[in-house]
């Protein structure tokens, strides 16, 4: 084979491989291009999903306002609603934040002619009733000429009577159970039980009442009658926000503030409610303007999901240092 034949030949293979490498690399580059498409197509997409569920969100929580709005534009004026259902604690929907803010709002609107306290609740936290049963007294005393009253359904007890109390006037059902003007602390005792088990209670405190009415230990002399007495301050206060509340309307008796419960028709014989009403006849018939807005805040639905993430988060963490409290 001849020197030129031999070069010609060699060029060849190379232009063969040479193409071998362009046409590899024009075939990642494409598809370079084409993933990044996609994934730009997928980005736009997954903005846009989340761009319809924050505007979602956004529309749930307006609407309220919204409707509000719409439906005072002719103004005749309203009665305000604010729902306390449920167990009165911090973290529940009934809880003392939400409810004082829900009662501004109601106050502050010029269209409010009344506030009707719709509660139907056993009771729960002191403290947060505390906290509602102060803010109506407020309301009360900065505008006296705005009705406030609660209007009760199936039970209004303990803490949600407490708060109910600071009302202009209580309506209920004749079978409504209320009352139930008392304090409880409540636990279980299982010392026994451990010591047919063979378990024995190992706690380690710095200060001589720190375990104290630890439900595995057996109670010290002197912790049981200091627990009582708190109670019995906190049943004091309670007491007091109600005689304050009812005024002379209250018959006190030996049984009044023994934490026991009545019917509707019971306390109405005993002052501890004025009238048997609804949310509707309240409103038409008391305070004079039948139509009802409701201001209760609600807890928002992506506060409650992220709160869900946060209480996730919490109680990893609580498990790595579940063995140093302080509590």
């Amino acid at each position: 084979m001849s020197e030129n034949q031999w070069d010609t030949q060699e060029l060849s293979k190379k232009d063969q491989h040479d193409g071998w490498e362009r046409e590899a690399i024009e075939k990642l580059a494409f598809a370079a291009v084409t993933e990044q498409r996609r994934a730009r197509r997928w980005g736009i997409f997954f903005k846009s999903l989340m761009f319809v569920y924050l505007a979602v969100i956004l529309g749930v929580s307006m609407y309220p306002t919204l409707k509000q709005n719409m439906e005072d534009a002719d103004g005749e004026g309203h009665t305000a609603v604010i729902n306390i259902v449920g167990m009165i604690a911090e973290g529940k929907d009934a809880n003392a934040e939400a409810i004082i803010k829900s009662l501004r709002n109601a106050v502050n609107n010029e269209d409010t002619k009344g506030i009707i306290l719709h509660v139907n609740s056993p009771g729960g936290s002191p403290v947060q009733a505390s906290y509602i049963y102060n803010e109506i007294r407020k309301i009360k005393a900065a505008h006296p000429d705005l009705p406030i009253h609660a209007v009760a359904s199936d039970i209004c007890a303990s803490g949600c009577y407490y708060i109910a109390s600071a009302a202009d006037n209580i309506y209920v059902n004749p079978a409504t159970l209320v009352g139930s003007i008392g304090v409880i602390m409540e636990g279980f005792g299982f010392v026994d039980s451990m010591k047919k088990l063979g378990v024995e209670r190992r706690v380690v405190t710095s200060g001589t009442h720190k375990a104290l009415m630890d439900p595995f230990s057996p109670q010290k002399p002197g912790e049981k009658e200091y627990m009582k007495k708190i109670l019995a301050q906190v049943h004091q206060q309670f007491i007091t926000a109600v005689t304050e509340g009812r005024g002379e309307r209250l018959q006190v008796d030996a049984d009044t503030f023994s934490g026991l419960v009545w019917s509707g028709e019971q306390g109405k014989e005993f002052g501890l409610v004025d009238g048997f009403g609804t949310d509707d006849s309240v409103a038409t018939d008391i305070i004079g303007a039948k139509k009802r807005v409701n201001f209760t805040i609600q807890e928002r639905l992506i506060d409650r999901v992220f709160g869900k993430i946060g209480a996730a988060f919490a109680q990893s963490l609580s498990s790595v240092a579940q063995n140093i409290m302080l509590r």
